[in-house]
């Protein structure tokens, strides 16, 4: 018991510790270090309600930073004359759960407990506890030569339990800063691949895993995610396991258990050969599978491995499992963001315009969501033909549009989707095709039906402006307040078509719109664009505009998606704020 005693004095570094039993006339102190006379000789101390007493009528750990702040024991006079000022507890029971009495830790000094000395203090009382146990067989008539031999046994476990706590105590900052690591850098997590490309520079230091996997569920089945830049060619062919098979991170998921082979010897006995081939192939020798719990249901499985044989003692299992919870929540949220990801990427592609095949007109698009939304939004492009001018002719003019929806979410997708039919019914229905009528029914149309539908859009009819190969080619346009487009000449000369009228918003009422023209040169390029091509957080947006022009100044005689990809690219840019839509065309 003294020994029980040193070490909580040690490891929590606190100047008095004992073993408390209390009876109802006296507290024995068979355990103790510090205490003095005349205490420390006659192992007693006075029955008053004390600390030890409330840790045994509650049953629970105590800390009290400062007994003199407290209510409960600052009117005691056996606390303060023995000068205990910071206590914390540990109850000690036995195998039937009954509280005998408490290991405790005395400073002089106000003292904040850690969560790390606490638990430190708590192992210690379990194995008192398993000591105390040992004696109450003793009593009750165990034979001499089985009590030594369990008390041999006793002791030898307590020598290596404080050996294996002393280690553990130092390697509690390395746990710690596990998982300060974890919770850091899984909470920047965008997906699936990401989250298993960091588990893999997480664990560093001492006794750190030879491989980490992780292993998602569907219903029957778990399936690996490969780590995205490390080829592991076995891993890669054990993709997906059924939830039947006789391997750890299935058993872990049946049974919704922490899972540990500690050797080759325990895999072979306990599971397929399936899984000894596995192991061997990738080296491994000890196994611990972690269950990931999300907030409503089992999502996989952790695997941690080691290739040489790997003892997981009870302060580093509970790291590990600890930092299982932040992996599993960081799981839940890259499944959740590939599912909505993968959902807006097919509803973005149903809303968005397949380009028209032109003989004459190059033209190209691109479509960027924005960083901080649904991967999902308001920007729109669309091309199509006008009907022919004759039954059986040549298809008509080219109508071109780009509109921004204030936002980027589904709510603003929706109405997108909306304007954008809307606004190719009033283009149909107004021959000839006027943009600017075709705006000013838009307007009307919104101005009546209840859709909130606020944005900027630039609506455009390109047409030859005559018959034969030296014909001309003619832009009318109409800009409901939107960022000026851009017309670069084959000189390398760019203009930025600045008129345009207010802003598209049901609370401007019906609009009359109007509309302008220009001749465009042989081998002209015009190029649309919404605001997230040029509003960027810190950036000054004459400063980007001036940017855009200079980019398209110099690539202006790319192939347009050439030009797209060059003047849309940027690598020090961790992604758009907003929704990117660019639409490039060029005349012949």
């Amino acid at each position: 018991m003294d020994r029980f005693a040193r070490l909580v004095s040690r490891l929590l570094r606190v100047p008095v510790a004992f073993v408390s039993l209390v009876e109802e006339d006296r507290q024995i102190l068979p355990g103790l270090i510090g205490l003095p006379e005349p205490w420390a000789k006659s192992r007693t101390l006075p029955p008053s309600p004390s600390f030890c007493r409330h840790v045994m009528a509650s049953g629970q750990p105590l800390a009290v930073p400062d007994t003199r702040a407290d209510d409960r024991f600052r009117t005691t006079p056996a606390i303060a004359e023995l000068g205990l000022i910071a206590c914390a507890g540990m109850p000690l029971t036995d195998a039937d759960g009954l509280v005998l009495g408490c290991l405790c830790a005395i400073d002089h000094e106000p003292r904040d407990w850690g969560d790390g000395e606490l638990s430190d203090l708590e192992d210690l009382a379990a194995a008192c506890s398993a000591e105390l146990r040992l004696r109450i067989l003793s009593a009750h008539g165990r034979s001499a030569q089985k009590v030594l031999e369990t008390a041999r046994a006793a002791a030898e476990r307590a020598r290596s339990d404080a050996q294996r706590l002393e280690q553990e105590a130092q390697a509690g900052l390395d746990h710690a800063e596990l998982l300060l690591r974890v919770s850091e850098e899984l909470a920047r997590t965008s997906g699936l691949e990401d989250v298993r490309r960091r588990l893999r520079d997480l664990f560093v230091g001492a006794g750190k895993p030879s491989y980490v996997g992780l292993l998602v569920a569907d219903e029957d089945a778990l399936h690996r995610v490969p780590d995205p830049d490390v080829v592991h060619s076995v891993e890669r062919e054990v993709l997906s396991l059924p939830m039947s098979a006789a391997f750890p991170s299935t058993r872990a998921m049946r049974e919704r258990r922490a899972v540990f082979v500690p050797d080759r010897e325990a895999l072979v006995a306990d599971y397929g050969p399936e899984a000894v081939r596995f192991s061997d192939r990738m080296g491994f020798t000890t196994v611990l599978c972690l269950p990931l719990w999300g907030s409503r249901t089992l999502l996989g499985v952790l695997a941690i491995c080691w290739a040489k044989q790997h003892e997981v003692g009870i302060t580093e299992r509970a790291t590990l499992t600890a930092a299982s919870g932040y992996i599993a929540q960081a799981v839940e949220r890259a499944l959740y963001l590939d599912e909505r990801i993968s959902v807006a990427r097919q509803l973005q592609e149903a809303l968005l315009t397949d380009l028209p095949v032109a003989d004459d007109v190059e033209i190209s698009a691109m479509y960027q969501p924005s960083a901080d939304g649904d991967m999902i939004g308001g920007d729109w492009y669309d091309a199509y033909h006008l009907p022919p001018a004759s039954p059986g002719g040549a298809p008509g003019a080219l109508m071109v549009t780009v509109g921004d929806i204030t936002g980027h979410d589904m709510q603003a997708a929706a109405v997108m989707g909306q304007i954008r039919s809307m606004l190719r019914q009033a283009t149909l229905d107004h021959p000839p095709y006027s943009p600017a009528t075709a705006l000013t029914a838009l307007d009307a149309a919104c101005s009546v039906l209840p859709i909130d539908a606020g944005g900027t859009l630039v609506h455009a009819r390109l047409e030859l402006a005559g018959a034969g190969a030296g014909a001309g080619w003619t832009l009318t346009w109409s800009n409901a307040g939107h960022p000026p487009p851009l017309l670069r000449t084959p000189d390398g000369r760019v203009t930025a078509l600045v008129e345009h009228d207010v802003l598209l918003h049901p609370a401007l009422g019906p609009f009359h719109r109007t509309e302008h023209r220009r001749n465009l040169p042989a081998g002209s390029t015009l190029l649309l664009y919404t605001d997230g091509l040029i509003e960027r957080r810190g950036d000054d947006i004459d400063a980007s505009i001036a940017h855009l022009v200079a980019l398209f100044t110099r690539h202006g005689d790319s192939p347009p998606a050439e030009l797209l990809r060059l003047i849309s690219s940027r690598p020090t840019d961790p992604g758009p704020g907003d929704d990117v839509v660019v639409l490039a065309l060029r005349v012949p």
